[in-house]
């Protein structure tokens, strides 16, 4: 190919000359070849002078996104991209080339497909340890590509085992030297590989072959090991989940409390204070949820559970044991004016949560009798034993970008479609539920973080982006 080299006297011939290049006539691989790496050679060229910024760069990846170019040849444009991402290794090339494919991805998950069979997965980890404390915008920019493709595909027993402790400790280090700001745009894409490769590691652990040798969950093995210097993590995933709207990310981080909770290294892992943070969050949204979300209120209650009976909630004095009884007899109550009749499993979760001991402890037998009719039907020693499999918990899944309906929210759309009329609530519309009485602070170890309202707006990923979540 003949390289040209361009003078330009402003920021519109730019604009203009990108637009000849995304827009030429190509019927050939070579021509399109030809003017990918013409796309690329001029973005890169003159990223400095005229694409300074994150929303520069963004306006510059969908010109070629939405170009009659990639329109007649999306699929080969793609496949040369992921090469390119394999082979690269000039910064700003590669910034275009991850934001590309990111961008791209989540509009259309083949993308990521794609770059899951093309072996990219052990190629992003090498380029996120590479670029760790050198360009932190494109650091961030891989480590979103690295999230976005291992969401929603299981990640090969080959390419997960390439997962080494150094770099899962990386992330962690990364957290701890931020700001304590959650909103840091660092923060977010961090937290959320480490995850999404918990998850990883969970359906590993449960459809591994018995011919291959397990793998050792490294996010969880850190924390039991070194979690006293990895803190504001914990502190995080309990902010993030009173915040997070999205179902798929609620899940991510209850499967990781799960872990947590029921591998006794890390059942102290979590200061006092914010376990009781995390008690509020947990009772305030299995109130909220609406009947229908079946699956993530079954998570929230199996990690109910170990929370209550392995941590340090299970010591005296015990926290906000009367909500507790009053959120399980809501939630397994047969018949309820407000409240759909309980399933099978709901159920047998309440059932198990009632019977951790600190919650039965000096429960006359007239309690004991109110409880059991609260429940609605009395569960046989089989459906209530103490074991709950972890593969119950790691097979819940949610597609990207789904956001968890508030139970809360439909009562208030339907006060306002009601006016000053008083009428019954829309089928399916449910009363909100009651507020969360305020924290005891009764440890002097250190002050939890307070409980804001949930957020109906997500967290911003990357800076500048156009698109959403996937």
């Amino acid at each position: 190919m003949e390289e040209f080299e361009y003078t330009l006297e402003n920021e519109q011939q730019f604009w203009d000359e990108l637009e000849d290049i995304v827009t030429k006539p190509c019927p050939s691989h070579q021509l399109i070849d030809n003017a990918l790496r013409s796309y690329l050679h001029f973005t890169t060229n003159f990223r400095d002078e005229y694409l300074q910024s994150d929303d520069d760069v963004a306006r510059c990846i969908h010109r070629l996104l939405h170009s009659p170019l990639f329109e007649a040849h999306a699929e080969y444009i793609r496949i040369q991209l992921i090469y390119c991402l394999l082979q690269e290794d000039e910064g700003k090339t590669l910034h275009f080339l991850a934001g590309f494919l990111l961008l791209d991805g989540r509009g259309n998950e083949r993308t990521f497909e794609m770059m899951n069979e093309e072996g990219c997965f052990p190629r992003l980890l090498e380029l996120i340890k590479g670029e760790g404390g050198k360009d932190a915008g494109l650091h961030r920019l891989l480590l979103e590509l690295l999230y976005e493709m291992s969401r929603m595909q299981r990640l090969s027993h080959e390419d997960l085992g390439q997962v080494g402790d150094e770099f899962v400790t990386g992330l962690f280090q990364i957290i701890e030297q931020l700001s304590d700001d959650v909103d840091d745009p660092y923060h977010y894409p961090v937290i959320r590989v480490l995850l999404v490769l918990n998850e990883q590691y969970m359906v590993s652990a449960t459809s591994t072959p018995t011919t291959s040798p397990p793998l050792t969950n490294r996010v969880i093995k850190l924390l039991g090991l070194h979690g006293s210097s990895y803190m504001t993590f914990g502190e995080n995933i309990i902010l993030l989940l009173n915040r997070e709207t999205e179902t798929s990310l609620q899940l991510l981080i209850l499967k990781l409390l799960y872990l947590l909770f029921t591998t006794r290294v890390t059942y102290e892992y979590f200061y006092t204070n914010d376990l009781r943070v995390l008690l509020d969050v947990i009772i305030r949204n299995l109130l909220d949820l609406p009947n229908e979300l079946i699956s993530l209120r079954h998570t929230y209650l199996r990690v109910m559970y170990p929370l209550l009976a392995h941590t340090q909630l299970s010591q005296p004095p015990h926290y906000k044991r009367d909500e507790i009884h009053k959120v399980l007899s809501l939630l397994g109550h047969n018949t309820n004016a407000h409240w759909e009749p309980a399933d099978e499993t709901t159920l047998r979760l309440v059932e198990r949560v009632t019977n951790v001991p600190w919650l039965r402890d000096n429960e006359s037998p007239s309690d004991g009798e109110v409880a059991r009719k609260l429940l609605g039907i009395s569960l046989s020693p089989a459906q209530t034993e103490s074991s709950v499999s972890v593969i119950d918990v790691a097979a819940v899944m949610e597609k990207p970008g789904v956001q968890t309906p508030s139970r809360k929210t439909e009562f208030e759309e339907t006060q306002r479609d009601g006016a000053n009329e008083v009428k019954e609530p829309k089928r399916g519309k449910k009363f909100p539920p009651p507020p969360i009485p305020p924290m005891r602070v009764e440890s002097a170890r250190k002050l939890p973080p307070k409980t804001p309202p949930r957020r109906r707006t997500k967290l911003k990923v990357v800076q500048g982006g156009d698109g959403g979540e996937g």
